[in-house]
């Protein structure tokens, strides 16, 4: 039977943990902010094409814009879980290195939001700029792959 010991520096992996929490408060807040400004009311996913057609331009704005902040909290929510995991496992054998990556994760998620929401009416181009969180994402999903790998070899 392997015997998993938990390393020193998993404190790093734990502080990379907590940060995703805080991004994902902080992706309710942005939403919550941008459905008020776009008088969308609950329990309504997003404003419909329909409803943005036939809005005022600045109106239509304001919906683009929550729209898009849905969309990058719902990217958010789609990738967290995943990545949690990886990162609890992968943390076991390189607890500084998905220290890192958690915390780069979590500043390019910030980063993507920020942008996707900027750029609503774009087509939320935006996000490409906080595209580094899915290098960080990968990669912690592959070496939590190997460090699952090196637990079952023994």
């Amino acid at each position: 039977m392997a015997v998993i010991t938990v390393p020193d520096e998993y404190g790093y992996v734990l502080l990379a943990c907590v940060s995703t929490f805080l991004v994902g408060t902080w992706h309710a807040l942005l939403v919550g902010g941008a459905r008020k400004a776009a008088k969308i009311p609950y329990p309504y996913e997003y404003a419909s094409y329909e409803q943005v057609q036939t809005a005022s331009p600045a109106s239509a704005s304001a919906m683009l814009t929550f729209n898009a902040a849905q969309r990058a909290h719902q990217n958010f929510n789609e990738n967290h879980p995943t990545f949690l995991g990886a990162m609890l496992i992968a943390g076991l054998r390189w607890p500084v290195a998905i220290g890192v990556m958690g915390g780069l994760w979590s500043v390019n998620r910030v980063v993507y939001a920020l942008g996707y929401k900027a750029s609503g009416g774009q087509g939320g181009k935006g996000r490409y700029y906080g595209l580094l969180w899915q290098f960080m994402h990968y990669g912690t999903v592959i070496m939590a792959g190997m460090s699952a790998w090196g637990v079952v070899a023994r």
